[in-house]
This record gives C-alpha cells, sequence and structure tokens, in this order.
C-alpha cells in the first residue's frame, strides 16, 4: 500500500521538481557554448578557453561543448587539450567531415603527421589550403618526407631552367675605374673584366634522407648536383657545383640535435675553382606544428687550388625563427655572424668579418598558386687595405628574390622568378649590380 501511494503521488512530484530544477541549467549550459563561440569568432580564443576550462569535467562528451571546447583550444594555441575534445567528438559524431578536419588541424599543430595520414582522404584534402610544396620546405629544407610518419625516408627531386643573367661574371658596370693615385688618369677595364649578360640554361638534382636507427638517433644526409651553361662567348662563365653532407640526428620532445660533415666543390669553365670541407652543427626547437627555432654554427675550410693565399677558414653562427599561419602562408626571419680567416700569414685583406639578415615569406593565391618573396642582406669588413687601392674593403651587399610557384599537378612545380643583387663596395673592383630572371621547371618524389 505504501509503495503504491509512493509511486502514485510523490515520484511524479520528485520528477517535475527535477525537470524544473534542471531547464535553467540546461540553458545555462547552452549560453556558455554560445558565449565561447564568440569569443572564438572574435579572436579571443584564450579567454574562451578558460571559460570553458572549469566545465570539461562534467561535460565532456556532449558535442556541443567539445566542439566548442575544441575551437576555443585550438584558438588559445592549447593542442593538445584540443585534440582531446575533438577526438570525443569524432567519436560521437563519426561520419562528420568537419569534425575529422577539426581534428587533423589540431594533430598538424603538434606535428603528429601519422595521426593525419590516418584520416579519410577527404579530410587530408581539405587540410592543405594549398599545394604541398607551398610550405616552409620552400625555403627551409627538412630531411623527412611528408608521407614518412616518422619512419626512415628519401625524397628528392630534378630541376631544368632557362634564365638571363644581366652580370653572369659579378664585375663592375663600368669601362673605367678611378685611379687611386692622384693626377693619374682612370684605369680601362678589359672587355672580359667588365660585366657581361647572357642567357643560360641549368639543371640540378638533389636527394635528401634520413635513416631512422630507433626513437631518438638517425643518420642524415643531403646530396646536390648544379649546372649551369651560358651561350655563346659568355660559356668562359660556366659553372658546376657537388655538394653533400652526413650526420648524426638526435631527437628528443620538441628538440633536435643534428652534426654533419659538409663537403662541395665548385668548378668555372670545366676547371676546379674551390672546394670546401668542414662540420656543421644544428639545433632545431619545434614550438609546435606551426613555429620553429633553428640555430646552427658552421666551420668551413675553403681552398682554392693554385691560389693558396686565398684559402680561408670560414665561421659562422646563426639563428632564425619560421611560421607556417593557419592559412598557408609562411615566414621565416634570421641573423648571423662569423669571419673568413686567411690560413697563410700576410693575408689579411683576403679575410673578413661578416654579420647578416634574412627574411622571406610566401602566400597562397589559389589551390594551385603562391607567391613567394626574401631579402637578404650582408656586411662584410676585410682585414687590411687592397694593395692596390690602398683602401680597406667594405661590402653591403643587398638581395631581393621575387617568385611565383605554380603545381599544375601533384609532384611538379613551375617556379618563375626574378633576383636582383646590389654590393655596394668600397673597392671599385667588386661594386657591381646584377639582375637575373628565370623559369625552373622542378619534378619531386
Amino acid at each position: 500500500m505504501y509503495l503504491r501511494f509512493w509511486s502514485r503521488r510523490v515520484l511524479p512530484w520528485c520528477l517535475a521538481s527535477a525537470l524544473g530544477c534542471g531547464l535553467p541549467w540546461v540553458a545555462l549550459a547552452d549560453d556558455l557554448v554560445e558565449q565561447a563561440t564568440t569569443l572564438v569568432r572574435q579572436g579571443q580564443g584564450v579567454q574562451a578557453f578558460h571559460l570553458l576550462d572549469p566545465h570539461e569535467a562534467t561535460r565532456a562528451g556532449d558535442p556541443a561543448f567539445d566542439a566548442a571546447m575544441g575551437d576555443a583550444a585550438h584558438a588559445a594555441g592549447q593542442y593538445t587539450r584540443a585534440i582531446m575534445a575533438r577526438e570525443r567528438l569524432l567519436a560521437a559524431q563519426p561520419g562528420s567531415l568537419a569534425a575529422q578536419v577539426a581534428l587533423g588541424q589540431s594533430l598538424q599543430a603538434v606535428g603528429d603527421r601519422r595521426g593525419v595520414l590516418a584520416l579519410p582522404s577527404a579530410a587530408q584534402a581539405l587540410l592543405i589550403p594549398v599545394d604541398a610544396g607551398h610550405t616552409l620546405d620552400q625555403f627551409l629544407y627538412s630531411y623527412d618526407h611528408a608521407k614518412a610518419g616518422g619512419r626512415s625516408s628519401l625524397k628528392g627531386y630534378v630541376e631544368l631552367g632557362v634564365g638571363h643573367d644581366s652580370n653572369a661574371n659579378a664585375a663592375p658596370v663600368v669601362g673605367e675605374l678611378q685611379s687611386p693615385v692622384p693626377g693619374t688618369p682612370p684605369w680601362a677595364l678589359l672587355p672580359e673584366a667588365q660585366a657581361t649578360s647572357g642567357s643560360y640554361v641549368l639543371a640540378q638534382a638533389g636527394l635528401r634522407g634520413r635513416a631512422v636507427i630507433n626513437s631518438r638517433w638517425s643518420v642524415v644526409g643531403t646530396a646536390l648536383a648544379a649546372t649551369r651553361h651560358y651561350a655563346g662567348q659568355v660559356d668562359r662563365f660556366d659553372h658546376t657545383a657537388l655538394d653533400g653532407a652526413l650526420g648524426m640526428a638526435w631527437r628528443a620532445e620538441r628538440h633536435e640535435v643534428i652534426v654533419s660533415g659538409q663537403g662541395s666543390y665548385y668548378a668555372l669553365d670545366g676547371s676546379r675553382l674551390r672546394t670546401m670541407g668542414g662540420v656543421l652543427g644544428e639545433w632545431i626547437y619545434r614550438i609546435d606544428g606551426f613555429r620553429q627555432w633553428g640555430s646552427f654554427l658552421q666551420v668551413l675550410e675553403v681552398r682554392y687550388p693554385g691560389q693558396e693565399l686565398r684559402n680561408v677558414r670560414r665561421s659562422v653562427l646563426g639563428t632564425s625563427y619560421s611560421h607556417l599561419f593557419r592559412g598557408g602562408s609562411s615566414a621565416y626571419a634570421g641573423l648571423y655572424g662569423g669571419r673568413e680567416q686567411p690560413k697563410a700569414s700576410g693575408a689579411d685583406p683576403l679575410g673578413h668579418r661578416l654579420f647578416g639578415l634574412r627574411v622571406g615569406g610566401q602566400w597562397p593565391l589559389a589551390p594551385q598558386w603562391a607567391a613567394f618573396a626574401s631579402a637578404d642582406w650582408e656586411h662584410r669588413r676585410y682585414g687590411g687595405q687592397d694593395p692596390f687601392f690602398t683602401v680597406t674593403r667594405t661590402d653591403r651587399q643587398a638581395q631581393v628574390l621575387l617568385g611565383l610557384s605554380w603545381t599544375p599537378s601533384p609532384g611538379w612545380r613551375v617556379t618563375p622568378q626574378w633576383q636582383f643583387t646590389r654590393n655596394a663596395s668600397s673597392l671599385p673592383i667588386t661594386d657591381y649590380e646584377r639582375r637575373v630572371f628565370s623559369i625552373l621547371v622542378r619534378r619531386e618524389f
């Protein structure tokens, strides 16, 4: 009798009271999600994250809350928390393309390529606003193939191009130089010592790879071969370059340290002009999948066969910061300094101290098009007076590069570009300007 009375009289009132008390809470919860969403849209991701953070323990699993929490955490740079929220959302909505893309964005932010590759191909296609070639790899070269997923990998390219060089020999653009001896006539330059323009064809190929030993250690290496051939009588400036490096890399969390040996060979008009050999040390700190710092120390022995007086030891220390923006644009900036110290005694005028700055960026224009630009500036002060011009050489060299990148199909890249170099030197013979326009076609694999 008592149970029948309780079920008929008391229980309905209890349920009604519970529902009546719960309705304001549901409305409050919806207001919470809406407020956080508005903050994210206004660019206040940190405030949205702090608003939702205290409620995650009680509301985790609610798709509306998880969607808002994922967006707020991602906008605030809390990528691990964004991944957790977006994984819950995808578990609740396994067929949602929007949820897959959102999770992929957070996985990209922490550099989890394997996780991205595990997503459906439709989601992967929407994650990349431009072709895979339009990334920081245009400027900063990684040893890893994009699809390696942390495994051993090898990537390379072959490239052909044509161009025009306004000053193939980096010579003065004037035919006479002011004599350093007062009261004497100007010095007339021989035709072959003056600026010479010409058209050219070039071919080059490169390989970069990593052989993984375990989760921390790997062997890394690069190889590059390039040749340029000028038309007509300008062919005396044909040159060939070979470069290679082999080293060990150690990874831990966001850090990577690489130490490698380097070698280089440069030939002009079929004759060896210069060789280099030395060591390069690098430290890379990846803040997340979008940002990284890189620092390096390079020590090279530079040798000129038959001109031992010019042999120097080149030591350069530098650092750089690079950023890949969510819209697909990328930018980098760096600075460096060092010296070239002559090996021979009494050759101080051939050595110099240097420091420089570098900036660059790339901007997507369409799914297959991007524009890029870079600017470099370097100051060099030499160690003594030039014996012929009786002045201490100082160079201020500026270089600007502008170009477009077109990827007509995966693995192919066409790059028209224009480069301007101005070396303002206190030594007349090394003061010059140079303009180079080229069109390059690259096949990557």
